[in-house]
């Protein structure tokens, strides 16, 4: 009785690491789809060596290795990191650091901006036109939204 419990167990192992392995692997003949979600006749035979691959003890690393060799980089969905593929590794955060930065320059600027104005007022240094400007826009509320003056009170406004 407990060997057939074992030998369960063994096989749940198994398929498990088996359908694990099999999510990540491309179907080459599909291309879209991963080897586990396929059903090409390559498909098939790529998810029967994954398994007698796992029942002869090899590991999951030692699987992928020679998936690899056999079939090229591209059947693994995760390609891995060499200097080849850094650019598209580090790409995603080498834009949003550049977006980050742009951002804390622009409000850097615009409240340094606002202060020195704020202090040059207060001291009663005359600020210039575009200094004025600013401030009016700032100081200024928006006009309400959704209310637009009809034709003749903007007649009469003249």
């Amino acid at each position: 009785m407990e060997n057939k419990d074992d030998e369960v167990k063994k096989s749940q192992v198994v398929d498990a690491r088996a359908r694990n392995i099999s999510h990540n692997v491309r179907c080459t003949e599909c291309g879209s789809q991963s080897i586990e979600d396929s059903q090409a006749d390559i498909a098939i035979l790529l998810r029967k060596l994954i398994r007698d691959e796992i029942r002869s003890g090899k590991s999951d690393k030692e699987i992928y290795k020679k998936l690899e060799e056999d079939y090229g980089e591209t059947v693994l969905y995760a390609p891995k990191f060499d200097l080849q593929t850094a650019a598209l590794w580090l790409s995603p955060l080498l834009v949003a650091g550049a977006a980050a930065g742009v951002w804390g320059y622009k409000k850097h600027r615009q409240k340094t901006n606002v202060h020195i104005m704020a202090l040059n007022l207060v001291r009663g240094v005359p600020l210039t036109p575009k200094e004025k400007e600013t401030m009016l826009d700032l100081l200024t509320p928006p006009p309400p939204q959704g209310v637009t003056p009809s034709l003749w009170n903007r007649w009469q406004s003249r």
